[in-house]
C-alpha cells in the first residue's frame, strides 16, 4: 500500500511520521508544494517542535517516509490519499470572519481528480465544515471521475505538545464514510491501518458528516470549559476566592472532571477559535441564531479574560507603560510546541507596544523573525530569561514552559527596577513564595 498525505504541516507531518514508524510495509509520502518546508522536513532542523517527533522522522525517513514537493507524482501513484491543509478563517466576501476557507481543499481535490486514473481513498485530515465532502465530491464528478473516489472523514484530535502521545496512544480514532459497499470497504481499510496498533474499540465509525462535525464541536466543547473557568476567575478576584482551589473542588465531581479547567490568560492555537466560528457560522446558515450566540459567547470570554489581563498589568503599573521595560516570557501558544498561532502573546505585546512599553520576549522554540513578525521589529528577543529580565519593570509569563516554574526568582527579582511586578498568566507558580522575595505578584483568578 502507499499513502499520499497532501499538506506537510502540524497535522500532516506527524501523524504521517506515526502510520511510517508503526507499518513499515506501506510506504508513507508527504507532499506540499511549499518547498522550503519539505527541505526542512528533510533537514536535521524540523520545521515542527513536537517532543518525540525527531526521533521518528530520523527513524523512518528514507526507508518508507518521503516528504517531497512532487506533489502530482505521489498523488498518481498513492492508494490511500489524506488531505491535510489549512482551512483557515475567511477573511473577505461571504463568511467572513466565521466560515472557514475551503480553497486549499478545492484546489488538492482539483489536482487529485487531474492526475488519478484508477480508484483511491480519498480522506479528509483537515478541520472542515460539515458536508464538505459533498463539494469534494462534486469536484470529482465534474471531472467525471467521482465513480473513482471514496470519501472518508477521520479528523485529527491531537493536543500540540503531546501530539507524538496522542497518535501513539489515542483515546479514540474517528472514520466516517459511505453506508455503500465500496464505501464500507474504504472504511475498513482504513480501519485496518489504524488498528496495526491502535485497538478496534477505540476506533470509531460514523457516517462523513457526523465525523466532520464531531472534530468542530469537540473542540468547542473543550475551549467551552476554558471560558468557563476564566469566567469564574474574574469573579474569584472580586470575592477573594481562589480559581485554582475553585477548580479542584469542582474537578473532582466525576460528571466534570479535572481537565481543561486550568484558568489563564485564554486559549489561543491553531483550532479553537477557528472552529468555534465555524460553528457559529453553521449554527446561523441553519437559522439557529440563539445557538450561534451561545457558542459565539465562548470567543467573547476568551478575548475578555486577554483584556482583563492588560488592564490589570496596566493598573498596577501606574497607569503608564511608556518607556518601561516588561519582559514576556513565553510566546508559543502553549509549553511544548513552537506554534504562535492566536496566541495570548502576540496580541498582549502588541497592546503594550501601543502603550510605549520596550518589550524583550523570551521562548526556548519560537524564531525571532516569527516573534517580530508578529509583533514589531522594536521587540527584543532575548537567547534567556534573565537577559529579558533584567531591567525590567514587570515579567509576564505568557507560556506554560516548565523551565519557567523552575527559574532563580531571587536573582531575577535583583535585576529589576523596584518595585518589581510578576504577572503569572498561566498560573504555574507560587504567588507567595515571589512575594516573599519582593515582587508584586499577580495570578489569574487570585485576589
Amino acid at each position: 500500500m502507499k499513502i499520499c498525505c497532501i499538506g506537510a504541516g502540524y497535522v500532516g507531518g506527524p501523524t504521517m511520521a506515526m502510520i511510517a514508524n508503526k507499518c513499515h510495509d506501506i510506504e508513507v509520502a508527504v507532499v506540499d508544494l511549499n518547498e522550503e518546508r519539505i527541505a526542512a522536513w528533510n533537514s536535521p532542523s524540523l520545521p515542527i517542535y513536537e517532543p518525540g517527533l525527531q526521533e521518528i522522522v530520523e527513524e523512518r525517513r528514507g526507508k518508507n517516509l518521503f516528504f517531497s514537493s512532487e506533489v502530482k507524482k505521489y498523488i498518481k501513484d498513492a492508494d490511500v490519499i489524506f488531505i491535510s491543509v489549512g482551512t483557515p478563517t475567511k477573511s473577505y466576501g461571504i463568511g467572513a470572519g466565521q466560515a472557514a476557507e475551503l480553497g486549499y481543499v478545492e484546489g488538492c481535490a482539483r489536482m487529485i481528480a487531474e492526475v488519478c486514473e484508477g480508484p483511491k481513498i480519498v480522506i479528509e485530515k483537515s478541520t472542515v465544515p460539515v458536508r464538505t465532502a459533498e463539494v469534494i465530491k462534486s469536484v470529482f464528478t465534474g471531472y467525471d471521475k467521482g465513480h473513482l473516489f471514496e470519501i472518508l472523514s477521520n479528523p485529527e484530535f491531537l493536543a500540540e505538545g503531546t501530539a507524538i502521545t496522542d497518535l501513539d496512544n489515542p483515546d479514540r480514532v474517528l472514520i466516517g464514510g459511505d453506508s455503500t459497499e465500496t464505501g464500507k470497504k474504504a472504511v475498513q481499510t482504513v480501519v485496518d491501518i489504524y488498528n496495526r496498533w491502535v485497538p478496534r474499540e477505540n476506533i470509531i465509525t460514523t457516517n462523513v458528516w457526523s465525523s466532520e462535525l464531531s472534530k468542530l464541536v469537540a473542540n468547542a466543547f473543550l475551549a467551552q470549559r476554558v471560558s468557563s473557568i476564566n469566567a469564574i476567575s474574574a469573579v474569584c478576584e472580586a470575592s477573594g476566592a481562589d480559581v485554582d482551589e475553585v477548580a479542584n473542588a469542582i474537578g473532582k465531581d466525576s460528571r466534570i472532571g479535572p481537565k481543561f479547567l486550568k484558568s489563564s490568560v485564554g486559549f489561543g492555537g491553531s483550532c479553537f477559535q477557528k472552529d468555534i466560528l465555524n460553528l457559529v457560522y453553521l449554527c446561523e446558515h441553519f437559522g439557529l441564531a440563539d445557538v450561534a450566540e451561545y457558542w459565539h459567547q465562548v470567543i467573547k470570554i476568551n478575548e475578555y479574560q486577554r483584556k482583563r489581563f492588560t488592564r490589570k498589568i496596566i493598573h498596577s503599573l501606574y497607569n503608564t507603560l511608556k518607556g518601561k521595560r516588561i519582559a514576556v516570557l513565553g510566546f508559543a501558544f502553549k509549553k511544548d510546541t513552537n506554534d504562535t498561532r492566536e496566541s495570548a502573546a502576540i496580541y498582549i505585546c502588541r497592546d503594550f507596544i501601543e502603550e510605549g512599553a520596550d518589550i524583550a520576549v523570551y521562548d526556548p522554540q519560537v524564531d525571532a523573525e516569527e516573534i517580530k513578525g508578529l509583533t514589531s521589529e522594536k521587540v527584543e528577543v532575548c537567547g534567556s530569561a534573565a537577559e529579558a529580565v533584567a531591567g525590567a519593570h514587570a515579567v509576564l509569563v505568557l507560556t506554560e514552559w516548565d523551565e519557567f516554574k523552575t527559574l532563580d526568582y531571587t536573582a531575577l527579582y535583583e535585576s529589576m527596577v523596584k518595585p518589581a511586578h510578576i504577572f503569572d498568566g498561566r498560573n504555574i507558580l507560587d504567588l507567595a513564595e515571589l512575594e516573599k522575595i519582593g515582587f508584586n505578584a499577580f495570578g489569574i483568578g487570585k485576589a
